[in-house]
């Protein structure tokens, strides 16, 4: 920030006076700040709101349907959770503090959210490690991962990490305390920040962090999508092969099912009937190149989406594992370079991937769309049936109480001597 500063003085220098110089830097300075404070506002809150709005929809979509629960889904579940802690436990109690350049929170909530922004670090990256291995395996290797891949596996898996989690982030609560510092003023101000015993442990800790949590995830995740990458490779070259292929000599399998992320296998074709017309032959042989190409483009978006996956994942986590990793070698220097806005746009670019996520792994997938609309179609139309129920219902009660009036006074008629005057 002072190079900032004097490079401002410099330019006012050649247009005004030095008596007003620090008065145009100062006026400078608090408009740039209030810009940028604008700024992040708007950011945190806007990836906030879609970090909630999707994951909980996920997680409804999901607990609400019983034909998605999947072993897949059940990784999907556990990675919305976690990104949903994220967005509740990091995104307000970062910015908040940045902003206000104090930490209002107290000691025991500093030491509450230091866990659970930790927590839900460490499940959101072993859950996209889970997933990567889990989509590895039924590709690449489909007639081994039928014997393993359950949901009662998936369970046990997600169990391992939640607890594993759990106990690897438990020096955050311990060394986690509020520190005081002198603003301009002789005000006090407070962070919350992790107070090691020595710089050998903070050194040893970021180190453990970046590799456990960004360096064997992110190599993991590449050599997997990497190889199905290269399976859904060796599927687009025998589609391709395949539809150049004339006379109905081969077909590919199709599925309704099928997303395009397995090689199709050759078959024989059926017996060609003798009666078949030419422009049923010719509609036949149109609806099987519609098909290939569909599933063409189908491998191609999904190599393209692997992709993204293992892009976004470096792009969101790899500057403030560096960051962290710095801080902990010399912290002097980055605490000059990074300090203030800086450091919030890091941990900004962090957070997003908890509305990356859902988009990526669910809303682009095509049964969780229509999952996702069948879902909120039963509930609106359940409120509706439960409105016109209630409608009926209350009808249903008049007239039965009309029908019971009716009787019993049609009984009194009866039963006793008729003294009222009659019209």
């Amino acid at each position: 920030m002072d190079k900032y500063v004097a490079r401002w003085r410099e330019m006012a220098k050649c247009h005004y006076s030095n008596f007003n110089v620090d008065l145009i830097i100062i006026n400078v300075f608090f408009v740039f700040l209030s810009e940028m404070d604008s700024v992040r506002i708007f950011l945190y809150s806007l990836i906030f709101l879609i970090s909630v709005f999707g994951n909980l929809l996920i997680i409804i979509v999901l607990a609400l349907n019983k034909r998605m629960r999947t072993v897949t889904n059940s990784f999907l579940l556990s990675l919305a959770v976690s990104d949903l802690m994220m967005a509740l436990f990091c995104m307000p109690f970062t910015l908040i503090p940045n902003i206000l350049e104090d930490y209002i929170f107290g000691e025991a909530m500093c030491k509450i959210t230091a866990y659970f922004m930790g927590i839900s670090v460490s499940i959101s990256t072993f859950s996209l490690v889970a997933i990567a291995i889990e989509r590895y395996s039924a590709i690449c290797n489909p007639l081994k991962s039928r014997s393993w891949q359950t949901r009662s596996h998936a369970y046990r898996v997600i169990t391992l990490t939640w607890v594993l989690s759990l106990l690897l982030m438990v020096p955050y609560p311990v060394f986690s305390a509020i520190k005081c510092f002198d603003k301009p003023g002789g005000v006090k101000g407070h962070m919350c920040r992790l107070i090691w015993p020595s710089s050998q442990a903070e050194q040893a800790w970021y180190m453990i962090l970046l590799f456990l949590l960004f360096f064997i995830p992110g190599v993991v995740m590449m050599v997997a999508y990497g190889l199905i990458s290269r399976e859904l490779y060796k599927g687009i070259q025998f589609e391709l092969s395949q539809s150049q292929e004339q006379n109905g000599a081969t077909r590919p399998m199709i599925s309704d099912d099928d997303d395009g992320c397995y090689i199709q296998k050759k078959t024989p074709s059926s017996v060609e009937m003798p009666t078949l017309s030419a422009a049923n032959a010719a509609k036949t042989e149109r609806a099987r190149s519609n098909t290939s190409e569909a599933k063409l483009q189908a491998k191609r978006r999904v190599v393209r989406m692997l992709m993204v996956i293992v892009a976004l994942f470096f792009i969101c986590w790899m500057p403030l594992y560096i960051v962290n990793t710095w801080k902990a070698f010399d912290p002097k220097t980055i605490m000059k370079a990074l300090s203030g806005a800086p450091i919030s746009f890091i941990h900004l670019l962090s957070y997003t991937s908890a509305c990356v996520n859902p988009v990526i792994y669910c809303f682009m997938n095509t049964r969780f769309r229509k999952a996702l609309f069948s879902t909120c179609s039963c509930l609106c139309n359940n409120r509706i049936c439960n409105r016109k129920k209630d409608r009926h219902d209350d009808g249903f009660t008049a007239m039965s109480t009309a029908t019971s009036m009716a009787t019993s006074m049609s009984k009194f008629s009866y039963t006793t001597v008729s003294s009222v005057a009659t019209c």
